[in-house]
């Protein structure tokens, strides 16, 4: 039997190409991609996930849906989502406080595709966006990701919105684009309608000037949807995803709602039939069981005010929450808290907020585990802090 030659290792391997070493845009470089660390852990709390599998009707629903849509994959899906926009717009009628039409619905893959459209169409080179960080970071890396240049506005220390310094960050850059997060993430915190509308009326004083008010958490919130504030208002915009309230991460299904006009344009920017056929079929077998779905929400708000509780009991700080994640610190060394948990099976969120972590309400077996772990790493970092206090003391 003839031996196999051995492969020859090149005289001078070719070097590694970084990114960097490619002719990405200016913007582009040194930035890092949106992602949460995916480990195997016995208790992931880190991607503000849904814990509850969907019930067995609504899967069965959903082959049923699914295998109908199978028939016609020849076929380009319906380009418009006329029946999903159809019933997505009753949806909101019936829990949002307000009537909207199909005309005033858009829908997209996942709320980031939503924003994303949203920026091509009014944002883009030689335009702005601003947003109050911290907040959610695809603002930023959408606007990035368009060409549009991204404006960080301020925020209070207790992570409100300063109304009156946020209307002066408007005069001042003049942005195209304005994000509001209500509920906020990372920090769970809620905006009033009062706030959203002298933010809206400070932009519409300097320049048409487009709101986004992002409320992928609003069904977790003690507060009313924003929504009723698009009547009138042909620059503000209020999007949606099923991804949490749904239970529906992995469908990755967004949706806004806005004056019609506002539909029209992101339809110049939208790519043909972008969404499949399959993911309509299952958006509207998930909109057939919303009673259901929102069942497990009522569940979960009221876990997430345990959490509160619980972790304010053993003297942490928290934010108060109207999403279905919880703030939590402060702590000198973040990241040591991070991994003093993960070292315990638990796995929560370090958004880069100094001194401040997030846990997503899970199952209450998942949080009885994480407030175990809470509870252990405190107790172990107390003799450490009481030292260091002692050490800093000035000698007798």
């Amino acid at each position: 039997m003839t031996p196999t030659p051995a492969t020859p290792t090149p005289a001078n391997p070719a070097p590694v190409t970084r990114i960097d070493d490619l002719p990405v845009r200016d913007e582009l470089r040194g930035q890092s991609p949106y992602g949460a660390p995916q480990l195997d852990v016995p208790v992931r709390l880190n991607t503000n996930e849904n814990p509850h599998p969907l019930p067995e009707p609504l899967v069965a629903r959903i082959a049923e849906r699914v295998a109908e849509a199978a028939r016609n994959l020849n076929r380009y899906p319906d380009r418009d989502a006329v029946e999903l926009r159809t019933r997505l717009a009753e949806y909101l009628t019936r829990t949002g406080g307000h009537a909207v039409t199909r005309e005033q619905v858009w829908a997209a893959n996942g709320s980031n595709e939503v924003l994303q459209q949203l920026l091509q169409a009014f944002g883009g080179p030689g335009r702005t966006a601003l947003g109050f960080e911290p907040s959610y970071s695809m603002h930023a890396l959408i606007s990035r990701g368009t060409g549009t240049g991204w404006i960080p506005g301020p925020r209070n220390d207790d992570f409100t919105i300063d109304t009156e310094a946020a209307k002066a960050a408007i005069a001042e850059h003049r942005p195209d684009v304005v994000f509001v997060c209500s509920p906020n993430n990372p920090t769970g915190t809620a905006v009033d309608a009062g706030t959203v509308l002298a933010l809206h009326d400070a932009a519409q004083a300097v320049k048409p000037t487009m709101v986004v008010v992002d409320e992928a958490y609003v069904e977790f919130s003690h507060r009313p949807s924003l929504l009723p504030l698009i009547e009138g208002r042909p620059h503000l915009v209020v999007s949606r995803t099923m991804s949490k309230a749904f239970g529906a991460a992995g469908l990755r299904l967004g949706y806004l709602a806005a004056d019609p006009a506002v539909v029209d344009a992101v339809q110049l920017v939208r790519l043909p039939y972008h969404l499949s056929a399959v993911t309509q079929a299952t958006a509207l077998a998930c909109l057939e069981h919303t009673d259901t779905l929102l069942g497990y929400v009522d569940r979960l708000k009221a876990e997430r005010d345990r959490l509160v509780e619980a972790l304010r009991a053993e003297g942490a700080e928290v934010v108060d929450s109207d999403a279905n994640f919880v703030q939590f610190g402060r702590f000198e060394d973040t990241h040591a808290v991070w991994q003093a948990l993960l070292d315990r099976g638990v796995l929560v969120r370090d958004n880069g907020v100094p001194g401040w972590l997030r846990v997503t309400a899970g199952t209450s077996a998942e949080n009885d585990a994480f407030l175990d772990a809470v509870r252990t790493v405190l107790k172990a970092a107390a003799p450490a802090a009481d030292a260091a206090a002692r050490s800093s003391e000035p000698s007798a």
